[in-house]
């Protein structure tokens, strides 16, 4: 009898749930468009443990404004984000936290005196798409786009994963007690399946309970370039 195995890389590849987003339906009518610094300390708050969990990031909270991602308005001093029944908010935990998590479903949160109520909740595996982009990825103040793509680079090959095409987008700046926060839109590309997960499980960058080097994915780097 002749009988083979299938090959290990013959197989799909499946998205381990280690690492989700949970994700929860709001309702909330307008939030302060600059809400980083609210958000995460009322997170925080609500839930202590977040702090603790090194994988753990908060997603902000976006209307429909904010279009694939790439455009955002710029007067964050002023402006409302105007949300939608569609609007969720979203949190990366590790899965074994889900239980943690939905504590906050029921619950009404105070952002920067907005009420925010948290509905129901489900969970969403990450993504085996090869392109992905981080609406805010941190940085120094009058770093050139030059300096930043290669420290990004660098940042996402030390994770192992190799970089083939990367692109910087906008400039974004939130107020935080500690003084001003800097961060810039990227996007990468031609990603393998296995280091598509690992980049949303690990990120870059500090900053992920507020927002920052959280990926998520895109549905192509050509939207980008007709946008920009």
């Amino acid at each position: 009898m002749f009988w083979q195995e299938e090959r290990e890389e013959d197989k799909p590849f499946q998205v381990p749930d280690d690492i989700v987003d949970i994700n929860y339906r709001i309702t909330a009518r307008t939030l302060p468009l600059d809400h980083a610094h609210a958000l995460s300390s009322a997170l925080l708050a609500a839930l202590p443990w977040l702090e603790e969990e090194e994988d753990a990031g908060i997603h902000l909270i976006h209307g429909a404004e904010s279009g694939n991602g790439w455009y955002r308005p710029e007067d964050v001093t002023n402006e409302l984000l105007h949300l939608s029944r569609r609007a969720r908010m979203s949190l990366r935990i590790p899965k074994q936290r889900q239980a943690d998590a939905e504590a906050l479903v029921g619950q009404t949160l105070d952002i920067a005196g907005y009420p925010l109520e948290v509905g129901e909740a489900s969970i969403k595996r990450l993504s085996a798409l090869p392109t992905l982009f981080s609406r805010y990825v941190r940085t120094e103040p009058g770093l050139s786009e030059e300096d930043f793509l290669a420290w990004a680079a660098a940042e996402i090959k030390a994770l192992g994963i190799p970089v083939r095409k990367l692109m910087a987008g906008k400039s974004h700046a939130f107020r935080t007690p500690e003084g001003t926060l800097h961060t810039r839109t990227l996007m990468i590309a031609d990603l393998e399946p296995e280091p598509a997960v690992l980049l949303q499980q690990k990120g870059i960058g500090k900053g992920r309970k507020i927002g920052c080097g959280l990926f998520i994915p895109h549905k192509g780097i050509t939207a980008v370039k007709d946008t920009n």
